[in-house]
């Protein structure tokens, strides 16, 4: 199935950008009266029919729409420190989306080795990857923050979790039974970098409501690490 990709919507006219246009067009050879998809990245799914087919601009008219296309019945952000080796955070931003996510912070830490991080590169390839496993919203790329920012800001509404590995910081509980003993729709994920959090960083997690939570027996790698957590909420929805 082809998807396309287009936020730019008057009344019953959809228009592709040069880039969707060229692959349209000049890649797949769609023409005028072709029929194609395309999703707006905010949850709904267009059924159109092209009427302009130049490579620089293509247009075409909506017959019908799908809203909440390839949604799931939850709210996952996803705050992950970024890797040391840039591509494993792609690599697990991607397969996050594959599996059902909502935003993607990358959180600073105490113990961060990697502190620069390309947004834009990083919401191109949340589109490729939703497009890829047919979802109509594009997860949010959202800027850096702290991790002692991010802890002040997550929303007390939301089933908040931190994972760690140092068990020295305080016991923690499995995320199975972390989210099996919540009702909650919303949930927040807190992983930490490869030298893992502070004390002062998980200290004030808990005491801002976060549950500490284990992944299992294994070590896990940073990326890892974030697409389990993400594979965890998924499962118990689904």
């Amino acid at each position: 199935m082809e998807i396309f990709y287009s936020r730019n919507i008057e009344g019953d006219i959809l228009r592709l950008d040069a880039d969707e246009s060229v692959h349209c067009v000049r890649v797949l050879r769609h023409r005028e009266g072709d029929e194609i998809l395309v999703m707006d990245g905010e949850g709904t799914l267009y059924r159109c029919r092209i009427t302009d087919s130049s490579p620089k601009g293509a247009a075409a008219v909506i017959l019908g729409c799908e809203k909440n296309w390839g949604s799931h019945p939850y709210r996952l952000t996803l705050a992950v420190s970024p890797t040391k080796n840039n591509e494993r955070y792609e690599w697990f931003a991607e397969k996050a989306t594959e599996i059902g996510v909502d935003a993607i912070v990358p959180v600073i830490g105490d113990h961060s080795e990697r502190k620069v991080y390309k947004t834009d590169r990083m919401r191109k390839i949340l589109l490729s990857a939703a497009k890829q496993s047919l979802k109509g919203a594009v997860p949010q790329a959202c800027e850096p923050v702290s991790v002692k920012e991010f802890i002040a800001s997550a929303p007390d509404t939301a089933l908040k979790l931190v994972a760690y590995c140092d068990e020295q910081m305080g016991r923690r509980t499995s995320v199975k039974e972390a989210l099996e003993q919540s009702d909650a729709t919303e949930i927040v994920f807190l992983i930490g970098p490869e030298g893992d959090f502070s004390k002062e960083e998980v200290d004030m997690a808990i005491d801002r409501g976060f549950v500490p939570v284990h992944l299992g027996t294994s070590r896990l790698r940073t990326e890892t690490a974030a697409v389990t957590a993400a594979e965890a909420v998924y499962f118990k929805f689904m």
